[in-house]
Protein backbone atom coordinates (compact mmCIF):
# COMPACT_ATOMS: atom_id res chain seq x y z
CA UNK A 1 0.00 0.00 0.00
CA UNK A 2 1.31 3.49 -0.69
CA UNK A 3 -0.21 6.57 0.73
CA UNK A 4 0.45 10.24 -0.30
CA UNK A 5 0.35 11.14 3.63
CA UNK A 6 1.90 9.07 6.66
CA UNK A 7 -0.04 6.71 8.26
CA UNK A 8 1.37 7.28 11.90
CA UNK A 9 -1.40 8.86 14.22
CA UNK A 10 0.65 11.75 15.03
CA UNK A 11 -0.60 15.34 14.88
CA UNK A 12 -0.54 17.51 10.90
CA UNK A 13 2.77 19.38 12.17
CA UNK A 14 4.68 16.47 12.99
CA UNK A 15 3.24 14.09 10.49
CA UNK A 16 5.12 16.60 7.75
CA UNK A 17 8.09 16.05 9.41
CA UNK A 18 8.11 12.94 9.02
CA UNK A 19 7.10 13.01 5.61
CA UNK A 20 10.10 14.96 3.63
CA UNK A 21 8.39 15.04 0.49
CA UNK A 22 6.11 17.43 -1.06
CA UNK A 23 4.23 17.55 -4.20
CA UNK A 24 1.97 20.81 -4.60
CA UNK A 25 -0.94 19.79 -6.80
CA UNK A 26 -4.16 22.20 -8.18
CA UNK A 27 -6.98 20.19 -8.78
CA UNK A 28 -8.33 20.71 -12.72
CA UNK A 29 -11.71 20.86 -14.30
CA UNK A 30 -12.50 19.29 -17.97
CA UNK A 31 -15.56 20.31 -19.47
CA UNK A 32 -16.91 19.14 -22.24
CA UNK A 33 -20.64 20.03 -23.51
CA UNK A 34 -23.37 18.87 -22.17
CA UNK A 35 -21.53 16.32 -19.45
CA UNK A 36 -20.95 17.64 -16.12
CA UNK A 37 -17.12 18.86 -15.18
CA UNK A 38 -14.63 16.00 -14.54
CA UNK A 39 -12.36 16.93 -11.72
CA UNK A 40 -8.50 15.48 -12.58
CA UNK A 41 -5.12 15.78 -10.36
CA UNK A 42 -2.03 14.63 -12.16
CA UNK A 43 0.50 12.57 -10.75
CA UNK A 44 3.90 13.71 -10.63
CA UNK A 45 6.69 11.77 -12.24
CA UNK A 46 9.24 11.92 -10.33
CA UNK A 47 6.60 10.55 -7.13
CA UNK A 48 5.38 7.80 -9.50
CA UNK A 49 9.11 6.52 -10.61
CA UNK A 50 9.99 6.51 -6.38
CA UNK A 51 7.42 3.96 -6.02
CA UNK A 52 7.03 2.38 -9.61
CA UNK A 53 3.95 3.23 -10.59
CA UNK A 54 3.42 2.56 -14.08
CA UNK A 55 0.25 3.38 -16.77
CA UNK A 56 -2.43 1.44 -16.00
CA UNK A 57 -1.99 -0.03 -12.49
CA UNK A 58 -5.24 0.29 -10.60
CA UNK A 59 -5.44 2.71 -7.66
CA UNK A 60 -8.07 3.70 -5.36
CA UNK A 61 -8.54 6.83 -2.92
CA UNK A 62 -9.09 6.41 1.01
CA UNK A 63 -10.60 9.52 2.11
CA UNK A 64 -9.88 10.09 5.73
CA UNK A 65 -11.08 13.17 6.48
CA UNK A 66 -11.91 16.01 4.83
CA UNK A 67 -8.42 16.97 4.38
CA UNK A 68 -6.81 13.77 3.98
CA UNK A 69 -6.59 11.62 0.88
CA UNK A 70 -4.14 8.54 0.45
CA UNK A 71 -3.85 6.77 -3.15
CA UNK A 72 -4.01 3.03 -2.38
CA UNK A 73 -2.46 0.84 -4.91
CA UNK A 74 -4.45 -2.27 -5.26
CA UNK A 75 -2.01 -4.43 -6.42
CA UNK A 76 2.03 -4.18 -5.01
CA UNK A 77 4.51 -5.12 -7.64
CA UNK A 78 7.74 -6.65 -6.49
CA UNK A 79 10.56 -4.40 -6.28
CA UNK A 80 12.79 -3.39 -8.92
CA UNK A 81 16.26 -4.31 -7.56
CA UNK A 82 17.61 -7.74 -8.60
CA UNK A 83 19.94 -7.72 -5.96
CA UNK A 84 21.70 -6.19 -2.64
CA UNK A 85 23.79 -3.69 -3.54
CA UNK A 86 27.58 -5.30 -2.81
CA UNK A 87 29.98 -3.41 -0.17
Amino acid sequence: MYSLASVRPYNNAIRRTIMSLSYPLRVQAIRSRGQTPRLYVSFPLALATAIGLEPGDEVQWELLDRGELHLVRLTTPPPAAKSKAKK
